[in-house]
């Protein structure tokens, strides 16, 4: 396996891989293993899958890995694919929950955060285009797979966004730490639309989102350490605000 070609990712571990070819969204170039690992049971349903996918796979050590992907967290796999494919930014006003990323720096908090999102049933996400990284391999590492089964639009500014969603009658709900509104009393006073949207712990939302955002949400702490780690913050509201209807 040579060198990734420049437009292309080079996704790593177990869960990432299965979840790409699961998902079926992106086009796989080639594939590599570990000599090690091929005979592990979760190795030959992986390799089963590839099979079935038409996947070319190739063996090496793990030091050949390392350099193809300069992540010690391959597991022993990776595989190089087209780049993540965004969504459009129309089907998601179809949609009666959306989630948007405003100042989410750190790639293993937004892959965490897509992790929570797609399991509790925020599958539009809206990420800008500046200030929020955008779908690396690290990403998708952290989010064990999840992007590649939710709808994700990288195509404008976070304000953009939130005058987009109000604009088509959604309500906005912006979590801060000194929101005067607790979370979990939301799902009473919210309609059927929403628009949820996350801070980063260095730089929170934005200041023009705190003040057009129909609530102000924040999670009640009753500890010693300041704030919630930001993608926890995001677990806990996507939770308190309830399944999808």
């Amino acid at each position: 396996m040579q060198s990734k070609s420049p437009e292309n990712d080079i996704i790593y571990g177990i869960n990432p891989v299965f979840e790409v070819l699961r998902a079926g969204r992106r086009r796989v170039d080639r594939a590599m293993m570990s000599e090690k690992v091929q005979d592990q049971p979760r190795m030959r349903k992986l390799l089963e899958r590839m099979e079935e996918s038409r996947v070319n796979v190739r063996f090496g050590d793990k030091n050949k890995l390392f350099h193809l992907c300069n992540s010690k967290e391959h597991q022993g796999v990776l595989i190089e694919t087209e780049p993540y494919p965004y969504g459009l930014i129309e089907p998601c006003w179809e949609q009666n929950r959306l989630l948007l990323l405003d100042n989410i720096e750190d790639p293993q908090n937004l892959g965490a955060i897509i992790r929570s999102a797609e399991i509790l049933g925020f599958r539009h996400i809206l990420l800008p285009q500046r200030g929020v990284p955008g779908i690396y391999p690290s990403v998708v590492k952290a989010s064990a797979g999840a992007t590649e089964h939710v709808h994700i639009v990288q195509s404008g500014s976070a304000v953009r966004y939130a005058q987009q969603a109000a604009k088509n009658d959604y309500q906005v709900v912006a979590l801060d730490a000194s929101g005067e509104h607790p979370v979990s009393e939301l799902p009473d006073k919210l309609g059927d639309k929403f628009l949820l949207v996350i801070g980063g712990e260095d730089k929170s939302i934005g200041q023009y989102i705190l003040n057009k955002a129909d609530f102000v949400a924040g999670i009640p702490q009753y500890g010693r350490v300041n704030s919630l780690n930001a993608s926890v913050a995001a677990g806990i509201a996507m939770y308190a605000l309830g399944a999808p209807v």
